[in-house]
């Protein structure tokens, strides 16, 4: 039988997403086996989904469907009582968990909002799902705008309903506390439940959870987007109607403020593309025109002429209806919210008390390590000893949205290259939640740094014709800059590869810093974090066809990456054949390269050649290599050449939704990692925890 909990809201608005969010992505580093349950959903409208099994689907990419997710709308619900059939109804619902149940460790379920007339009929029948199936209940209040007293009062009450039904409560969380109230709201909560083994939690008010942006404006009011779809993920803290003259209206402008004006008003959408680009006055994040107007052709080709306008949305309605609608849309997470995730789970982990919760109902033996285990193990090793790392493409909004994320987990201290204004550009243009007063930005040939870096440059590259002048170029470039900063100690490590090949991100790095003792070559290793188990994939991205006593020099450097990554290094060099049966060149290369490095290095466990089937099946290798130390266990899989090893982690990646983190470079003196130009935002944020680590190993 799945641990399941149940978070039933005392009130709407509650924000039991970042609770879901926390709690799902804690299970998740434990067993990969979660599943996510509603049992009502409000009806969604035409084409959509409800947002909280899309968020929580997506974001985590469990493995069920949106059918599978929910039992009943409202409305079936409704229509199945009015006929006198509850009992029908709640049996359906305990058969659609059941089913889900069977292929989970851990499910979490979430009520719906008590809300409207069909409130109390909403709280019975979450009390009837608790009771019939055992669920323990956290109950989720909401301090929002509120009094201690006023915030306790709801969550109190719901406590005690469920207690009268005889229903098993597990903890109190209050959400949307205001800093003035939530150590007070603290103290009462554990003056309340003095006498009851609950988890007891108060999560502060974060305004920017609370923020909708531009594209959840344009989706709930139906708008059609006139300028700036590319800005749409900008955030709207505010919003001003825009009714006076514009010289009237400036004074009233406010930070990150949706302005709504009538279509007509061009003195309005002019006057307000002006204010955006003066420092004198507050951002805005975007003009809302009303009544279906839309602006004229005057306005149309100032706008062409502009190299980044502010997004223009219109709608239909009048000027009042559309602030009144504007007024009422709820900031809902979405999976594409990834800047808002991040702050939610930070929220979750620094204010629920979680080990409490692991005792009480989410504690999970796992006989593996799942991938959000690994990486959260990750994230912990970084933040216990903190490095400082350079990104020279801080112009890459993927840059951008990474450093946000890791500054707001406080995972590395980071030094962003570029010029600080283009920079902001940027991030305005595509709503990054990134202060960069907050960040160190380099622009290199601004930097104090710049000619002492040149010089060295110099001196080290002379003997290859490279003149002072050239110096200066090579240390105006971001890549060569960022690599100075590491060799010179003034960085830890380097981060690189979004935008600029992989020969741009270690050209540098082999003039500058240079291969360790010992290594000829530099390789690299891919961490497969499959659902039960994290494999290591070498070289997968560096060395085209290396000979035998290259492979052998990888196979033993990716033992020593493993190891220093907690992953106890079984080493398969891999090929067609397994043991002695093969004949050829291509098998011939590995079985040197397999005694080479067993000569090298007696202690690593190292076997080869050996069929990837061999080599991590217990069956297939005790019957094709029977003996063998690393047959059927194998942990580091070490591939004969480029071709075969990238295509098999690609492969392996999109077949069984492994998170592939990698390329991590190995062989330097100190690390700099190489990125693909497609990465995700994911995948910047792993490498960059990667190369903190490594810099940690190197100290």
């Amino acid at each position: 039988m799945a641990k399941s909990i149940f978070i039933s809201t005392a009130e709407t608005k509650s924000g039991k997403s970042l609770l879901a969010l926390g709690i799902i992505d804690h299970v998740l580093r434990k067993t990969s086996k979660v599943g996510f349950f509603r049992p009502l959903i409000s009806e969604p409208a035409a084409g959509k989904k409800d947002v909280d099994i899309d968020l929580i689907i997506s974001h985590f990419n469990l493995n069920q469907t949106y059918e599978e997710s929910y039992a009943f709308t409202k409305t079936e619900a409704h229509a199945m009582i009015a006929k006198g059939q509850y009992n029908e109804m709640l049996s359906k619902i305990i058969e659609k968990y059941k089913a889900l149940e069977s292929k989970c460790d851990f499910i979490l379920l979430t009520s719906s909002d008590f809300s409207g007339e069909g409130s109390a009929f909403e709280f019975n029948h979450n009390a009837d799902i608790a009771k019939n199936l055992g669920i323990p209940v956290l109950v989720l209040g909401n301090a929002h705008q509120k009094n201690v007293q006023d915030a306790l009062t709801p969550t109190r009450l719901t406590v005690d309903s469920y207690l009268e039904r005889e229903c098993q409560v597990a903890g109190v969380v209050i959400n949307r506390a205001s800093n003035e109230i939530r150590e007070e709201l603290i103290t009462e909560l554990n003056k309340l439940y003095d006498n009851r083994d609950y988890t007891l939690s108060v999560i502060p008010c974060i305004p920017r959870l609370n923020s909708p942006s531009l594209r959840d404006v344009a989706e709930e009011l139906n708008a059609k987007v006139l300028w700036g779809e590319e800005r749409l993920d900008t955030l709207v803290h505010d919003y001003s109607v825009a009714a006076m003259e514009m010289q009237n209206f400036l004074g009233r402008l406010r930070e990150d403020c949706l302005v709504i004006t009538p279509g007509d008003r061009g003195d309005i959408i002019t006057g307000c593309l002006q204010a955006s680009l003066s420092k004198n006055y507050p951002n805005i994040s975007g003009i809302l025109l009303s009544t279906g107007l839309e602006p004229q052709s005057s306005i149309y080709k100032l706008l062409e002429g502009l190299p980044d306008p502010l997004p223009i949305l219109s709608v239909e309605t009048n000027t009042y209806e559309t602030s009144a609608l504007v007024k009422d849309i709820e900031a809902s997470l979405k999976a594409r919210d990834k800047e808002k995730i991040a702050i939610c789970l930070k929220a979750f982990e620094e204010h629920v008390d979680i080990e409490k919760m692991d005792n009480r109902f989410t504690s999970i033996t796992s006989n593996g390590i799942t991938p959000k285990m690994f990486t959260y193990n990750l994230v912990q090793k970084a933040k216990a000893n903190k490095q400082h790392i350079v990104l020279p493409e801080g112009k890459d909004p993927r840059i951008l949205m990474a450093t946000a994320d890791l500054l707001e987990r406080e995972i590395v201290n980071l030094t962003l290259l570029g010029n600080k204004e283009e920079l902001q550009e940027v991030i305005t243009k595509n709503g990054i939640l990134l202060d960069l007063d907050k960040v160190n930005v380099v622009n290199p040939t601004e930097s104090p740094k710049f000619e002492s870096y040149a010089e060295q440059i110099f001196e080290m590259r002379k003997h290859k014709g490279v003149t002072m002048d050239v110096a200066r170029d090579l240390a105006a470039d971001e890549s060569y800059y960022g690599t100075m900063m590491v060799m010179t100690g003034d960085a830890d490590g380097m981060v690189s590869g979004a935008i600029n090949t992989t020969s741009a991100t270690i050209r540098p790095a082999l003039q500058l810093i240079k291969t360790k003792p010992g290594c000829s070559v530099v390789s690299s290793v891919f961490f497969m974090a499959l659902e039960d188990r994290v494999l290591v994939y070498g070289d997968c991205a560096v060395n085209p066809n290396p000979n035998s006593e290259q492979l052998a020099e990888i196979a033993l450097t990716s033992a020593e990456t493993a190891a220093a990554f907690n992953v106890e290094p079984k080493v398969a060099l891999l090929s067609y054949s397994s043991g002695a049966s093969g004949k050829g060149e291509d098998v011939e290369k590995v079985r040197n390269a397999t005694k080479i490095a067993k000569e090298r290095n007696p202690e690593v466990k190292l076997d080869g050649p050996i069929q990837y089937d061999a080599a991590v099946d217990a069956k297939v290798g005790a019957q094709k290599m029977p003996g063998s130390p690393v047959a059927g266990q194998a942990s580091v899989l070490i591939f004969p050449d480029l071709n075969t090893g990238n295509n098999t982690y690609k492969a392996v990646q999109r077949e069984t939704g492994a998170i592939a983190i990698g390329p991590v470079l190995q062989g330097l003196n100190k690390p700099v990692n190489d990125l693909s130009r497609g990465c995700l935002v994911d995948d910047i944020i792993n490498t960059v925890v990667i190369t903190a680590i490594q810099a940690q190993n190197a100290e």
